[in-house]
């Protein structure tokens, strides 16, 4: 009996599989810093260093199939989607993972407290990051079935919609990041400079969850484009 190929002893059949696992284990990374940050919004130390080691798991999960992913992709897929459409989606949904372990190990690390004049909105904006990459985790998870339809059928109608409501999720955590720097803006003179820097750095760093999975959206709306 012939041996299967590595990649199929990894991953199955389609090589499209693997990109969407992957994407799962991104969107469960992101999807963690919603209860994490709501344990360090009580500063309750404990448990937030358990969800981060999590966090801390989850990406590294992903970065082992991304890994596998770049060493056995096939050289031809035989498919109406290219090697390096797929390497491009890949890093997109990479970047996603590891804005959520840097999120996480600033904070941690630093022991950052929320003012709670933003610990609210500070809450609902990562909620609503979150939400977006969840909607990319659901685009992708049609990919396989549009690979083989053509890039045809309803899956295409259903894909379109979830990225037009990832597109109005993006759009609302750019008007959320607006509002949670205004009120930090108000008052960062009573607080220590350096936390300042840092809490902006961490509203950067959410929103940018919200811009990658936006990516990888139209990323989607690329392939099936071609």
């Amino acid at each position: 009996m012939a041996k299967e190929p590595l990649f199929t002893s990894l991953f199955g059949r389609s090589p499209i599989t693997p990109i969407q696992k992957h994407m799962q284990l991104v969107h469960d990374c992101a999807s963690k810093l919603v209860i994490y940050l709501e344990q360090v919004v009580r500063e309750d130390w404990s448990s937030a260093e358990e969800v981060a080691n999590e966090i801390f798991e989850l990406e590294d999960k992903a970065d082992e199939v991304k890994k596998d992913i770049r060493l056995h992709l096939p050289k031809s897929l035989f498919l109406p989607v290219s090697r390096s459409d797929l390497l491009e989606l890949l890093q997109m949904q990479d970047r996603i993972a590891n804005i959520a372990k840097d999120i996480t190990g600033l904070v941690l690390g630093r022991r950052m407290r929320v003012p709670p004049e933003i610990s609210e909105a500070l809450l609902a904006y990562i909620a609503r990051s979150v939400q977006a990459t969840e909607l990319a985790n659901k685009a992708l998870s049609e990919l396989d079935e549009l690979v083989d339809t053509g890039f045809a059928g309803k899956e295409i109608d259903l894909v379109e919609k979830l990225i037009s409501r990832l597109d109005t999720v993006e759009h609302e955590t750019d008007l959320m990041q607006v509002d949670i720097r205004t009120t930090l803006f108000k008052i960062e003179n009573d607080m220590n400079p350096v936390d300042v820097m840092f809490l902006y750095k961490i509203i950067e760093w959410v929103g940018d969850l919200a811009d990658f999975a936006q990516v990888v959206g139209n990323r989607m709306l690329y392939l099936i484009a071609r």
